[in-house]
């Protein structure tokens, strides 16, 4: 209680900071999804609030962002660098952290705030593999010499009520001795040793398994120049560059684009594009607008939303990846076909209609459909 009235000394001035840091902390939180327009106004707001306040208010502003989903990433890092004393449970327990943000946090302000973001719930191996190569997190212990904590506690507490010449002839013979240390046996160390082994191979396949979604090494990857033209394109309802658009996505010939839009539920396109990594509020939309039945809601989702959900993003790569291998097999722009026996070339691929044209029997046929079940 005797703080509370402690704080009635400080400055006027400083608890109507402190007053206004937490208005807008708590108005904030408030909002479940804030727009562009008002992260960057708490970002404006929040740094000079911040520094105006006093370390009470600075802590208590740190705690209840913690807990906050959506934080500006300016916010973030800012509170991420502050000294531990207010950062920790932050770094202990935000959501909004980024991977990269935890390890140049790490980085760059030290051991404490390492220690800090060891404490999470959840690490990604991304995460582990730096703080392990900055030693702040399973760091070896083997063939390193532990100090008696007795003694060292012993060494650093001189004893009470010591007369200086006391204090000094006991330094003095403290000065030659060596510091009682105890090594590790070698079976000891042998097994540190296997086990560090055999924890860093269980990361190693930790990582393998459960892949990070950023990690898209190897596989085929949507541009942000792609994925702004097929939905460019897809809103134009412009078949035809869309299709070449997927083809070079796809880097396969333009048949197989064609191939995945003729399916006029939709299917094959939304596969392809989860494969390659577009982001689904995009394949929504672009499902939407290529094939407007998938627009329809039902239970307060899209019939795209619900298809989307439904796919296995691991499935989707694999089976985009064997696609793109049937295609190579069969379709060599520019290359003479295989002749048979007979001498005769090879059949070309079956002229399919224009998408255009396909997509308008679409929307008749989603017409009529409709019309019959309001009936």
């Amino acid at each position: 209680m005797s703080s509370r009235f402690r704080e009635l000394e400080n400055p006027v001035g400083v608890r109507k900071k402190d007053v206004v840091l937490m208005a807008t902390v708590t108005s904030f939180e408030e909002i479940a999804f804030p727009t562009k327009s008002e992260l960057r106004q708490f970002a404006e707001l929040f740094t000079p609030l911040f520094h105006a306040s006093s370390e009470e208010a600075k802590r208590q502003a740190v705690a209840a962002l913690s807990q906050c989903p959506t934080v500006p990433t300016a916010v973030a890092l800012f509170i991420a660098s502050q000294p531990i004393g207010i950062a920790a449970p932050f770094l202990a327990s935000s959501p909004c952290l980024s991977d990269d943000i935890l390890i140049m946090v790490a980085r760059t302000q030290g051991a404490a705030h390492a220690r800090a973001i060891v404490k999470r719930e959840a690490l990604s191996p991304t995460v582990i593999d730096a703080l392990v190569g900055m030693r702040h997190l399973d760091t070896p212990k083997g063939r390193m010499p532990v100090e008696r904590p007795a003694m060292a506690a012993r060494a650093m507490a001189p004893a009470p009520f010591e007369k200086p010449a006391d204090m000094k002839e006991a330094a003095a013979a403290k000065l030659p001795a060596e510091p009682m240390t105890e090594t590790v046996s070698p079976d000891e160390a042998s097994r540190m040793e296997r086990e560090e082994k055999l924890r860093g191979e269980i990361k190693r396949l930790a990582a393998h398994v459960n892949r990070p979604p950023a990690d898209r090494l190897g596989l085929r990857t949507v541009t942000s120049l792609q994925e702004a033209l097929l939905v460019r394109f897809a809103r134009n309802r412009e078949a035809s560059l869309f299709a070449s658009t997927l083809a070079d996505t796809l880097s396969s010939s333009h048949w197989l684009a064609e191939r995945i839009l003729l399916d006029i539920s939709g299917r094959q396109l939304a596969t392809t594009l989860v494969g390659v990594a577009m982001a689904q509020d995009e394949i929504a939309f672009v499902l939407k607008s290529l094939y407007p039945h998938l627009a329809r809601d039902e239970g307060g989702l899209s019939r795209a939303v619900r298809l989307i959900e439904s796919l296995d993003p691991i499935e989707c790569e694999e089976r985009v990846d064997t696609w793109r291998r049937a295609d190579s097999y069969t379709f060599h722009p520019g290359h003479p076909r295989d002749e048979g026996k007979n001498g005769a070339t090879s059949a070309q691929p079956q002229a399919i209609k224009p998408v255009s044209s396909i997509l308008k029997t679409i929307d008749e046929h989603s017409r009529q459909v409709l019309k019959a079940r309001q009936r």
